[in-house]
């Protein structure tokens, strides 16, 4: 004879095999059901009909907080990637465009007082001043030994180039301020996504996954519980066979 017993939600016997005690529930499950019946204890049943809506249930609530949690995320990104706090500036275009005269006369000497055309020639220039001075091709030495002519105009040439080039050497590091600067606010835009989607990436691994298998547990179970009601019932059905006969 197979045992019955009284579903604590609807009051109505059911066999043993169409429910579960609380007891044998898992603790949320048993929890969720204690609270809506407080005068429950370990032995008190429950059909499956009604446990299925309590299964249901918990499902929707892990489901929607994970929604919450996931449209959270998702905000929080779409509003970092709509910022245009971090323009990226192009540093060189930037600068060329706001040279005055000077300073580009400035970058002209410097590129031009780094080159090898610069160094040749001011060799040959010299090489020139001091043969035409020594050697007796003309009758008139403009600048004789010891050169005292060159060597001014040598300063003279040392004294307005110095200038120049620090002055391009200023652009230059202001092009390396501008571009550090740009790198910065990139850098940190880029650390700020990251974050959000290790962020996101570790909802997913500690909090979907083990909630996508406790769903699938409770999927299992519940498959578990109709399979062994149809046993019970093809158990029972010859026996009812033969008391009707």
């Amino acid at each position: 004879m197979s045992r019955t017993a009284i579903c604590i939600v609807d009051q109505q016997r059911y066999e043993m095999v169409d429910g579960m005690q609380l007891i044998e529930l898992e603790p949320q499950l048993r929890a969720a059901v204690e609270q809506d019946f407080p005068r429950a204890h370990d032995h008190s049943f429950i059909c499956s009909e009604h446990l299925v809506h309590y299964r249901l249930a918990k499902m929707d609530k892990m489901i929607a907080a994970d929604y919450r949690e996931n449209d959270k995320v998702n905000k929080h990104l779409s509003k970092i990637l709509a910022k245009n706090s971090y323009q990226v500036v192009d540093a060189h275009e930037e600068l060329e465009e706001s040279l005055t005269f000077g300073q580009r006369i400035a970058d002209g000497v410097a590129q031009f007082g780094g080159s090898w055309a610069f160094i040749i020639s001011f060799v040959a220039v010299m090489l020139a001043w001091m043969i035409i001075n020594v050697i007796p091709i003309f009758t008139h030495h403009f600048d004789p030994y010891p050169f005292i002519l060159l060597n001014l105009f040598l300063s003279m040439v040392a004294a307005i180039q110095a200038p120049l080039i620090m002055m391009s050497q200023n652009r230059a590091a202001e092009y390396d301020r501008l571009e550090a600067r740009n790198d910065f606010r990139v850098n940190a835009k880029s650390e700020e996504e990251i974050r959000v989607l290790h962020s996101k990436v570790d909802h997913l691994i500690q909090q979907d996954e083990p909630n996508m298998l406790e769903i699938q547990k409770m999927q299992t179970e519940m498959l578990g519980e109709i399979q062994a009601q149809v046993n019970e019932l093809r158990r029972l059905q010859p026996k009812r066979k033969r008391n009707q006969q």
